[in-house]
């Protein structure tokens, strides 16, 4: 039908202008819609509430490298160590909530320090979202190399007959390596001292260095000093024995009930994050764990995969909370 005037014309010609242009920015109204993460030119802050060269900072520096190769948005890795990893916890639980500040940490942020201390600077519920649970890892008891015993057996057996002379050490009061001594001393009824230090570093130079004989160590640390004859390896403290150990029994199956609750470490995002794109922000990063490179150097150290979601993450985080906050009464710690 042919427009009878010019101003008729003109509406025409308008209308038709109108509906190209809003035809052609239909895919990127779609794309806007779909919420699409990261976003171009947006770069994404990763905090590590450990000192840089560390082994959870390197493996968050490589898969945060990962991230930047497949997407393209640049991943910055910012350290903020101290207090048990409260300083950086803290830190990402006051950021806005729109997935490009996360929290890269262990399980001691939000299933241990609730209940070793009276006040936290954050809720471990309500100021994070948990978005995917990258490592499970675990401890292994090891022994000076001179140590008077073999065998966990022997060690109990010593203990009792010399009590108060063996020293146990943790690379942090209130840490996995303590709390997993102290269930030794309990369930095994063993008189044992802990004798905390600054870092994993520090711990295992003392071990090494004979000042303490006992240790639960990273898998990985402790699988390279057995290997070359610097400690003895006693068990580990899991659920079920090592791949890289196939053969070394567990605590729990040499009848010390108690230690096997894995270890992990895990993103998170400021509490509040939408459901819908902290999914988005946990595919992203399980496309970079899942990369070759990745899965190489966790199975290195003895550890496994995880790439639980979200959801599962969520559940996992609350279950933990409740194991290791029953283990935390029972034993009275408290770090106030």
């Amino acid at each position: 039908m042919r427009p009878k005037n010019i101003y008729a014309a003109l509406q025409y010609l308008l209308r038709g202008a109108c509906i190209v242009a809003c035809v052609g920015a239909m895919p990127a109204l779609a794309q806007n819609s779909g919420q699409a993460w990261p976003a171009p030119g947006k770069s994404i802050k990763v905090v590590v509430p450990f000192p840089a060269g560390s082994g959870s900072d390197a493996l968050a520096r490589m898969i945060g490298q990962k991230v930047t190769e497949q997407s393209g948005a640049p991943v910055i890795i910012e350290n903020k160590p101290g207090a048990g990893t409260m300083l950086g916890a803290q830190s990402v639980a006051r950021a806005q909530a729109d997935g490009y500040t996360l929290l890269y940490t262990i399980v001691v942020t939000h299933t241990q320090n609730p209940h070793l201390y009276k006040t936290l600077p954050y809720d471990p519920f309500k100021d994070f979202t948990p978005i995917l649970q990258l490592v499970r890892s675990a401890t292994v008891l090891v022994a000076n190399k001179n140590a008077p015993f073999n065998t966990t057996a022997e060690l109990i057996a010593y203990a009792k007959a010399n009590p108060g002379k063996l020293n146990f050490a943790s690379y942090s009061p209130g840490s996995t390596s303590h709390l997993n001594g102290e269930i030794l001393k309990m369930q095994a009824n063993i008189d044992i001292v802990h004798v905390p230090y600054k870092g994993t570093s520090d711990a295992t130079r003392a071990l090494l260095a004979g000042d303490v004989q006992l240790y639960f160590d990273g898998t990985a640390t402790a699988v390279e000093s057995g290997r070359a004859g610097q400690v003895k390896l006693l068990g580990p403290a899991t659920e079920r024995r090592l791949s890289v150990l196939p053969n070394l029994p567990t605590l729990d199956e040499q009848g010390i009930k108690g230690l096997n609750i894995v270890g992990w470490q895990g993103l998170f995002a400021p509490g509040g994050l939408k459901p819908e794109l902290a999914e988005q922000v946990a595919q992203v990063f399980r496309t970079a764990l899942m990369s070759r490179a990745v899965q190489d150097v966790v199975a290195s150290q003895g550890n496994e995969l995880s790439g639980a979601g979200p959801k599962e993450y969520a559940e996992i985080v609350a279950s933990d909370y409740k194991r290791w906050g029953d283990v935390i009464k029972h034993i009275g710690l408290s770090l106030d």
